[in-house]
């Protein structure tokens, strides 16, 4: 087979299987494991072909018109670089491991076949996304991965919370949809093509006439798709749903999608400076924001959702520097240590039988019982605080080495104001992702909340993904190397000067937040755990000192009390109340936007009620009354209808005299 005949089969293998899973479900659940496992592992080994023959050289480009248009034409079309290559090689891993881990963790889950045929159809949406060519085929993958996501997050739909999760996963990110379909019939009006390379062709030769109105209403799209500042909000709540699936979500599908977006038509937003400095603003306030909100959160897949927006800052921030190269070596990297963070959550909650222990507080000493988990976990925590040498330094070092080439003008591929915001906030979320990455290990491994029940060993086949994971996130950094001849060809060498730097801080960062642990531990073994339940937003040292009033809501189970070891309280102080709850932005959602449209659906259902259906009644009525007269006058009597016939000719005969008369 042709490479082009190998890379059309990648992502309609994992669709095939999809289909096939949603007709033998009901029918034949002995082959429901096996169809969610084959196709997309057949796929990975494609993915894996295409990009051994890709190596890195030129682009494969293929296309053909799907159907006549009148206008701008829409073509079937690949376009596979180097980075495109590898992506989709990401995406065949990790859905394979989430594949795999899944008949385990949902092995009694009864609906477990929709399940696992909507993993397979968000893998196939994703990769037709990467492999495609033409712009709009590229929106045919990019919402089908936006109502997988609905159902997926929805999976336990019983629970309020789920159905809540799914629905403001897909409103909020078709918020963003709309204003990228705009600008994607704008870009493709002035290119006169969705075609990729044609895009990047107009654009080479000055074509673009509104680049920043086109990248802006792109970058709406992006903010929705990969969590970023202000579309982020709906990423956290999405962890309602399997654990696999978000492991899915944030490591090689739906929120890569916008950074792999960016990434290939950077051009586009390098015409307009003011587009670069946007995206570093949200890439900044993501990351900063991320990071103060992991270190208040209690539940450790939220935890690990907000570290997941903050690393997707990362990313922005790199390509708002204008160097795709290290924003795709980062979605790499992350790719790998995120799935391992997810699905080695999952080994945990799954241990505990229950999802409502999730909450770090309630863990004691699970570094013994799950030890497959806390090594790998360990390994992946240490590649997301970005600690040499696991793959994690050398990709966010990257980003860190392009932010400071474009700050101090070594480079002007993008505004030196991007390079500064983007280095300055990058420091910042290097010590507080070194600080909840601390947090989160002290607290899982070596907390001391209520013994949780034990549900025995568990599965090989979610232990051992585990360690496959575990394998690419300790050394997948070390490609920084060979990696710039699938990209750009810019060095992503770490830099001396941001690597101090950034290491540096990591390591303050997690040094400060043991001890803080340390500090706030010793205190609560002083501090009766009632006491603490009584004032749930003080710190145990505070709650020591002063038998304060408190006015929030005291908790009735002691069992299910803050924990007063968290650091995270210590570290924050008064800001840890706003940070638990992301800094109120679904409150001030839910007073600019949600409230007004309640308020108008509630006056435009008091007009249809009272106003249009008074008129639509009335005219149904008027009619009825009429009938109902005429048919009381209906009797059958003939001497009535004889009466009413003479009494109506007196009546004729006396209009008649008198109209006679007055003539």
């Amino acid at each position: 087979m042709t490479t082009t005949t190998l890379a059309v089969l990648v992502p309609l293998l994992p669709f095939l299987g999809a289909v096939a899973g949603l007709l033998l479900g009901r029918t034949a659940p002995g082959f429901v494991r096996p169809l969610a496992v084959l196709p997309v592992l057949a796929s990975l080994a494609l993915a894996v072909t295409v990009a051994v023959d890709q190596g890195g050289g030129l682009a494969i480009n293929s296309h053909t018109e799907l159907t006549p248009t009148g206008s701008v034409p829409i073509e079937l079309g690949l376009h596979i670089d180097g980075f495109a290559a590898l992506v989709a090689v990401l995406v065949g891993v990790v859905a394979t491991c989430v594949q795999i881990y899944s008949t385990g963790y949902l092995r009694d889950d009864p609906r477990y076949p929709s399940y696992a045929a909507l993993v397979s159809l968000f893998t196939s949406a994703m990769l037709l996304v990467v492999y495609s060519g033409d712009l709009m085929v590229l929106l045919v993958g990019w919402e089908i991965m936006g109502i997988c996501s609905y159902f997926l997050v929805g999976h336990y739909w019983e629970t309020p919370e789920a159905r809540a999760a799914s629905l403001k996963a897909f409103l909020v990110t078709k918020l963003g949809d709309v204003p990228f379909l705009i600008g994607l019939f704008a870009l493709a009006t002035d290119a006169g093509s969705f075609r990729i390379t044609t895009v990047l062709g107009t654009v080479a030769s000055g074509g673009l006439h509104h680049p920043t109105v086109v990248a802006l209403l792109l970058l709406a799209g992006v903010a929705g798709k990969s969590a970023l500042f202000p579309l982020h909000t709906w990423l956290p709540d999405a962890m309602a749903g399997p654990t696999p699936v978000s492991a899915l979500i944030h490591a090689a599908t739906m929120v890569a999608a916008g950074i792999y977006f960016v990434a290939r038509l950077l051009p586009v937003f390098q015409a307009s400076a003011a587009a670069m400095v946007v995206l570093a603003v949200m890439a900044g306030v993501t990351m900063v924001g991320s990071g103060l909100a992991a270190l208040a959160q209690d539940d450790i897949k939220r935890v690990l959702a907000y570290s997941t927006i903050g690393q997707l800052g990362y990313m922005a921030g790199a390509l708002a520097v204008g160097d795709r190269g290290a924003a795709v070596f980062h979605l790499l990297a992350h790719g790998a240590f995120k799935a391992l963070l997810f699905l080695a959550a999952g080994v945990i909650i799954h241990a505990s039988g229950t999802n409502s222990l999730a909450a770090m507080s309630r863990m004691k000493d699970l570094r013994l019982r799950v030890p497959d988990a806390f090594w790998t976990m360990t390994v992946a925590l240490l590649a997301l605080a970005a600690i040499p040498p696991f793959s994690g330094f050398f990709s966010k070092e990257a980003v860190l080495g392009a932010a400071e080439h474009v700050a101090t003008g070594h480079t002007e591929q993008a505004p030196g104001a991007s390079g500064w915001i983007v280095l300055i906030t990058g420091l910042v979320t290097a010590v507080l992702t070194a600080a909840y990455a601390t947090r989160l290990w002290l607290l899982a491994f070596r907390g001391h909340g209520a013994e949780a029940p034990d549900h025995g060993s568990q599965p090989v086949t979610m232990t051992a993904v585990l360690w496959v994971l575990a394998i690419p996130s300790l050394a997948f950094g070390l490609a920084f190397g060979p990696l710039p001849d699938w990209f750009d060809g810019r060095d992503l060498t770490p830099v001396l000067t941001t690597s101090v730097l950034g290491t540096g801080l990591a390591l303050v960062g997690g040094i400060v937040t043991y001890g803080a642990w340390r500090h706030t531990t010793a205190l609560a073994t002083r501090v009766p755990l009632g006491a603490v339940a009584a004032h749930p937003d003080a710190d145990a040292g505070h709650v020591e000192a002063e038998a304060i009033a408190s006015h929030e809501p005291v908790y009735g189970d002691v069992a299910k009390a803050p924990d007063p070891a968290d650091p995270g309280r210590l570290l924050l102080g008064p800001l840890h109340r706003h940070a638990a709850v992301g800094f109120h932005l679904d409150t001030v959602y839910s007073v600019l936007f949600v409230r007004p449209v309640q308020a108008g659906a509630t006056l435009v259902r008091f007009l249809d009620r009272e106003v249009v259906d008074t008129y639509v009644r009335g005219a149904g009525a008027l009619p009825r009354w009429l009938g109902t007269a005429v048919r009381r006058a209906q009797t059958g009597n003939v001497q009535t209808y004889v009466s009413a016939l003479l009494a109506g000719t007196v009546v004729l005969v006396v209009a008649a005299l008198l109209v006679a008369t007055g003539a």
